[in-house]
């Protein structure tokens, strides 16, 4: 009877700490658009197969159980990448999508968990100039339970901000447009999550740096702490997930921040950036992953 107690005990400690890898990854151009290949411009080309094979690569090495993704094509695509990572051996059997006012880029999320709900929300509008708009890829929400009984649950919110290109002498750098896209999502979060109280992890590309105005946003609201940068480091201790070719500039503009009570759960309390150097090939971003051990 010990015997049998101690085996009892032993697999409901094991189930209990099993942990959950969630990584956040900009896929660069998944998608068609017009194109530098091999030294030619081309007109309306896919996303090469050299470039594929590296993201597809990178995705395979991490293993995460959940994958948020920016710069992902329309549906299509997210299902070739499926399929082509299910034919290498890796099974997502869960895929999601957001298509917002971007008409390219969208959101989406690979999982190897079943998600229990998912909130699409592309109603997020804010005045800018002289008109009301609304976040270019709107924010991506889907939760999934924190535990095997399902006793609780959690949310990813993803995100990726408006780019530095602007139209408007009025917003260099889109800045502004930024920001109020941060602020935005900021106030959905806390309507889904009021005080910042709850389970959730803001992932994504914010196109800003740590203690730029769209990264203060999504941390807090006067006393309302809202979430908190995950601390990421590669192989060589750095931070950086981005390389701005044309400056030569190393940057860190993709994030996973917690919220307070997620914060805990983070398994050695900071994440991984991952540096393979085939990823270049592939993207002008590193993934960046952590796992939660609820």
């Amino acid at each position: 009877m010990v015997r049998i107690g101690l085996i009892f005990l032993a697999l409901f400690a094991a189930e209990v700490a099993a942990e959950v890898r969630v990584a956040t990854f900009n896929v660069r151009n998944y998608l068609v658009q017009d194109r530098r290949v091999e030294g030619r411009w081309l007109t309306n080309y896919p996303k090469p197969e050299k470039e594929k094979e590296a993201v597809q690569r990178a995705i395979m090495e991490m293993d995460a159980d959940i994958l948020a993704l920016q710069e992902m094509g329309p549906p299509p695509f997210l299902l070739e990448l499926q399929k082509d990572l299910r034919e290498k051996g890796l099974d997502y059997p869960y895929a999601v999508i957001l298509e917002a006012e971007d008409q390219d880029r969208h959101l989406a999320v690979l999982s190897k968990i079943e998600p229990e709900t998912v909130h699409r929300h592309i109603d997020l509008d804010f005045p800018y100039g002289e008109e009301r708009i609304r976040i270019k890829r709107g924010l991506l929400e889907v939760v999934f339970p924190a535990d095997s009984d399902s006793a609780k649950s959690w949310s990813l919110f993803v995100l990726h901000l408006k780019s530095r290109w602007s139209q408007f002498d009025w917003d260099p750098g889109s800045s502004s447009r930024r920001e109020k896209e941060a602020r935005a999502a900021r106030n959905r979060i806390l309507e889904r999550y009021p005080e910042g109280e709850g389970l959730y992890l803001i992932a994504g590309d914010l196109n800003a740096h740590r203690n730029s105005a769209p990264v203060r946003r999504l941390k807090s609201r006067g006393s309302v702490q809202i979430s908190r940068p995950v601390e990421s480091f590669d192989s060589r201790g750095e931070k950086w997930t981005y390389f701005y070719q044309k400056e030569d500039r190393y940057e860190r503009v993709d994030f996973l921040l917690t919220s307070s009570e997620l914060t805990p759960f983070v398994v050695g309390g900071e994440g991984v950036v991952f540096d393979p150097l085939y990823l270049k090939e592939g993207s002008d971003h590193r993934p960046v992953w952590l796992d939660l051990r609820f």
